[in-house]
Formats: structure tokens, C-alpha cells, sequence
């Protein structure tokens, strides 16, 4: 049996954690005029509020909510105690984001009772341990699983035992990876379930949707292989920061490229990783968003190099702008064990190493703000307030 466990309004229910007061107040976690809502808790949700939503409209829908800015590091500690209560249960847990996670609970029947009786345990253990409530869904495979979990919110408990009459219940826009544009071939033929989909035979439904026509097919009679991988790789570090106003100045944009540049190289040394691509990104003021890549001779974790890459990406660009957000990622992540030729002899990027170290150094025991470059301060009469956000 597997689990999916998914933290309820995770980023806003922290914050009613630390602030008692709040309890029953829609709260909206993102602030600013051309913020994003990046959580909202239930209450919010009961006026319309989304995540993802502009700021500015979750106001014009809720304008007695409390609008509370995003607290990163309080929430990844709240994570890592939700992932070590996880991992009580078994040691087979694949964290796939900072608020949920997949557990394979195969022979732990001895310890922990029945499906129903692992997930309340779950449950209840998490609301003991870290005060907030999360939903469970438990499923002989992954992808129903994390529809069950979605079925009861908030503070929901779905078992699948009979397979297929759960699957008789599911919407296919509730099926991963169906899109709308999936959707609207498929409601033409008068299909809105993932079980009616076997009527189309799986030939027909792969001719219709192409290489995902066979994994739908597959979905449909239940079949998903797709294992708890503990190990989840890493496949790029980002950071990016939206302008509280529209800009076109390189000094600005390059400053803020330094800036992430520094974040990111940070990032994938403590991940003891290294990248060998970095990316740029822009979103134009009306939101047309592009990215453009280039890929390094030598993998990197420094912000030097990384830096120098993403301004000859930004100078290269053929619009001057203006822009309302940049981003800088790093990907094609590798282990140093598999880099090849590192360039170990190179005394330059060797000095630049010892400088990285010595910065990780003053930022693990004083903090992530502590210690910035020359090159990212602007001047007084320059400032500009950002908005920043990381990803992996």
C-alpha cells in the first residue's frame, strides 16, 4: 500500500501555528502590489482566493484578509519535521515538494494495523508533533493515491481498497498529466472519467494523444509502476525576483543577476552538486516570458562563472525590455565524482573556491543575509524593492 501525505494550506497554517490569533482569519501568504499569492488558507479559499493568483486581486476579493509575506526558512524547518515524522512510519519516503510526500507502507501492516489505521496514525501523530493537519491517501498504487489524498480536504482520510470502483470515480481532470487541451479530445468522444477511456481501446487512444495515450491507457485499468524513489534527484536550482516596478537598466538587472548568481551558486554547493548550464529568464512587462540557456565548458558552483554566463545571455537578448521579473538558473546538475577534467590546477578558479568556502563559512554560523558583494549594492538614490523567489 502507498501513501501520499499532503500538508493542508501548508504555508498558511504555519503561520496560524506562530500566530495564535489568526486562527479563523483568512490568511493570504504574498504581499506586495505585483506579488503573487503563494498559499492561502482555507478561509481565503472560501472567497476565491488561489495560489498563484496577483496580489492584488486575492485583495479585491478578500480585502479583510491578512496579508502576510513568505517565510522560507520557518517553513522548510516545518518541512523537515514533517518529513521525520514521515519517515517514523518507514524509511521509504520521497519527499516531492516542501509539503508533500509519497510513502511506501508495504509490510508495515504488523506495526501500524490496517490502511485506515496507518493513515489516522499519520494523522494524528502529525497534528500531535508539529500542529498542523495534513490529508492522506492511501492506494495499492501511486497515482491514485494522490488523487485520494485530494478527495477530502482539508484534514482527509481516502483509502482505496476496492480499485475498481475508486477508479469508476475519477474525473480525467483529476488524473496527472491530463491537460485540458487532453480533456477537450476526449469530452468530444463524450468522455469525462479515466475508466471510460478503455472503451477506446489503447491503439486509438495513443493515435488520439499520441505517447501519452498508452500511459492513460495503462492509468485506466490502474496499472502504475512508478516506485517511492527515496533518492529524488535534483534536477536544477533556481532564483529569481520580481521588480516592484518594470525595468531596462542593466545596472539594475546585471546587480540582481550577481545577486541570484551568488544564491544559486550557494545552493548547489551545499547540495554538493555542480551545474554545467545556466539559464536566464525574463518576463516581459506584459508577461510574455522567454529563457535562454548556454552550457559551460566545466561544471560550476561558483557565482563568478555562473554570473558571467547569465549577463552574456541578458546583454545577447535582442529586447532591451522593460521587464518585471529575471531569473537565473543552473542545471545538468553533477556530483563532482562524475566531472571529468575538473580543472583542479586552475590557481584562478582555485582562489575563487577558497573565497566560496569562506562565504558558506560567514553564512552558515550569521545567516543568509549577512554577507553581500559590492557589485549587488545600489546606490541610495537606485533602490529598488524585489520580490524573491527559489525553486529546484
Amino acid at each position: 500500500m502507498l501513501a501520499h501525505v499532503d500538508m493542508d494550506a501548508f504555508y498558511a497554517s504555519v503561520e496560524a501555528l506562530d500566530r495564535p490569533e489568526l486562527a479563523g482569519r483568512p490568511i493570504i501568504v504574498g504581499m506586495g502590489k505585483r506579488g503573487v499569492v503563494s498559499a492561502a488558507s482555507y478561509e481565503a479559499r472560501a472567497k476565491g482566493v488561489r495560489s498563484a493568483m496577483p496580489v492584488f486581486q486575492a485583495r479585491r476579493l478578500c480585502p479583510e484578509g491578512v496579508f502576510l509575506p513568505v517565510r522560507k526558512e520557518r517553513y522548510g524547518q516545518m518541512s523537515k519535521k514533517v518529513m521525520q515524522i514521515l519517515k517514523e512510519f518507514t524509511p521509504l519516503v520521497e519527499q516531492v515538494s516542501v509539503d508533500e510526500a509519497f510513502l511506501d507502507l508495504t509490510g508495515t501492516s504488523g506495526l501500524w494495523g490496517s490502511a485506515h489505521e496507518t493513515g489516522a496514525a499519520i494523522k494524528a501523530r502529525m497534528r500531535a508533533q508539529t500542529g498542523l493537519v495534513c490529508s492522506v491517501g492511501m492506494a495499492p498504487v501511486r497515482f491514485l493515491a494522490k488523487i485520494a489524498s485530494d478527495r477530502d480536504k482539508p484534514d482527509g482520510l481516502t483509502v482505496v481498497q476496492d480499485l475498481e470502483a475508486f477508479l469508476k470515480t475519477v474525473s480525467l481532470k483529476e488524473v496527472p498529466g491530463v491537460g485540458k487541451k487532453a480533456q477537450a479530445k476526449l469530452g468530444q468522444l463524450g468522455l469525462r472519467r479515466l475508466y471510460d477511456v478503455r472503451t477506446l481501446g489503447q491503439k486509438r487512444l495513443e493515435g488520439l494523444l499520441g505517447v501519452y495515450g498508452r500511459r492513460l491507457w495503462e492509468l485506466s485499468q490502474g496499472i502504475d509502476p512508478t516506485p517511492v524513489s527515496v533518492e529524488r534527484e535534483v534536477k536544477s536550482i533556481s532564483h529569481e525576483v520580481t521588480l516592484s516596478e518594470d525595468s531596462k537598466d542593466p545596472d539594475l538587472l546585471q546587480r540582481l543577476l550577481l545577486g541570484m548568481s551568488s544564491k544559486v551558486a550557494r545552493r548547489a554547493r551545499s547540495g554538493g552538486v555542480l551545474g554545467r548550464t545556466v539559464t536566464l529568464k525574463l518576463k516581459h512587462s506584459d508577461h510574455r516570458q522567454i529563457t535562454r540557456s548556454h552550457s559551460l565548458g566545466e561544471a560550476t558552483d561558483l557565482a563568478e562563472e555562473i554570473y558571467e554566463a547569465a549577463c552574456k545571455l541578458l546583454t545577447s537578448y535582442s529586447s532591451e525590455g522593460p521587464f518585471r521579473l529575471i531569473g537565473v538558473g543552473l542545471s545538468n546538475l553533477k556530483t563532482p565524482e562524475q566531472v571529468q577534467g575538473w580543472l583542479l590546477s586552475d590557481k584562478g578558479r582555485e582562489k575563487l573556491k577558497a573565497v566560496a568556502k569562506a562565504e558558506d563559512e560567514l553564512h552558515k554560523r550569521f545567516g543568509s543575509g549577512v554577507l553581500k558583494r559590492a557589485g549587488e549594492m545600489a546606490p541610495l538614490d537606485r533602490k529598488q524593492k524585489v520580490k524573491h523567489n527559489e525553486a529546484e
